[in-house]
Formats: C-alpha cells, structure tokens, sequence
C-alpha cells in the first residue's frame, strides 16, 4: 500500500475556503447593515408620541366641524404651484383669507412641508410647494384658528387633483 503525501499548505485545499466562505459573508452583511443603520435615519417615532395620541379627540372634533359644515377641497398642482379650491356644501361657511396645506411623507417626516395659502377670493387660494414632491403623500388643509381640517391621501405623480371630503363621525 502506498500512501499519498499531499505537502500542500492549507490555503490551497478547497474545504477551508468553503468553510470560511459562509461565516465572512455573515461578517460583510453585518458590516453593510450596520453602515445603513447609522448612515440613514428613518424619522418614524417622534420625540412627543404621547402628546400626538392625546390630541386625537380634538383632532377628531375638527373632522366632524369639516363635515358639519360641508366642506369640500381640491388640489391641484401644476409644477411647484399649488391651487386649492374650497366650497361648502352648508352654503354658510366662512372661509379665511390663509390656510395652510400640510404634506407629510408617509415614512420620511425630514421631507414634510407645510404650505401657507392665501385667498384669492371665491374659494380659491395659491400656493408655493418648498420643494418638488412625487409619490404618496399625507394632505391636511386646516384653517388658522383651528376649527375644521379636511384631509386624506395624495398620489403626487397623478395628473388628477386631488378631491378631499370631510367625512362624518359615526
């Protein structure tokens, strides 16, 4: 019988490689997740998350003072200028000479923005966006004291404007 003398070193097998192969890549993918989980920051929990849950009754209240009286909305944008046009469906709604136009990112609060419209009579108000704003986007149009707020969902990419209703407490 003869036996096979094999003098090469290690790092020429093959077995030592593959072995080594699944515990490095555990190693890189680590490294890259860590890298990202420093590098971006998500913005999903806010620092006054009780507070905001503790204003949602009043925040409701302002939905139904939308509904009772009749409010209706539609935004339009044309590049970075937006025009709203509001009409009350109760006829004896008073409409202030500013309101403002609240666009939240659904997972980014860095890019929200809040838009200051003004009245140019008859419903409509103008406005200038800060930045351009495409995909999905959380719409709020309240007035200045407070009172009503209409909102709902907004696709930026559509070519459709956007139609907000109150909707009625059940």
């Amino acid at each position: 019988m003869t036996l096979r003398s094999d003098n090469q070193p290690w790092y020429k097998h093959r077995w030592p490689w593959i072995l080594i192969a699944g515990p490095a890549t555990v190693v890189v993918a680590g490294v890259i997740t860590l890298v990202l989980a420093i590098s971006s920051w998500d913005g999903l929990v806010t620092d006054d998350y009780y507070k905001q849950g503790m204003t949602v009754n009043q925040r409701l209240q302002r939905d139904h003072a939308a509904s009772l009286l009749g409010l209706h909305a539609d935004v339009m944008r044309a590049g970075q200028n937006v025009r709203l046009l509001i009409t009350s469906s109760a006829g004896g709604a008073a409409l202030p000479e500013e309101i403002t136009l609240k666009l939240a990112h659904p997972t980014r609060a860095g890019l929200d923005d809040a838009v200051k419209m003004v009245s140019e009579g008859q419903g409509f108000y103008t406005g200038k966006l800060g930045a351009d704003v495409s995909g999905r986007w959380l719409v709020s149009i309240e007035d200045p004291a407070g009172k009503w707020r209409l909102q709902g969902e907004w696709h930026a990419d559509s070519l459709d404007p956007l139609r907000l209703s109150a909707k009625a407490e059940k």
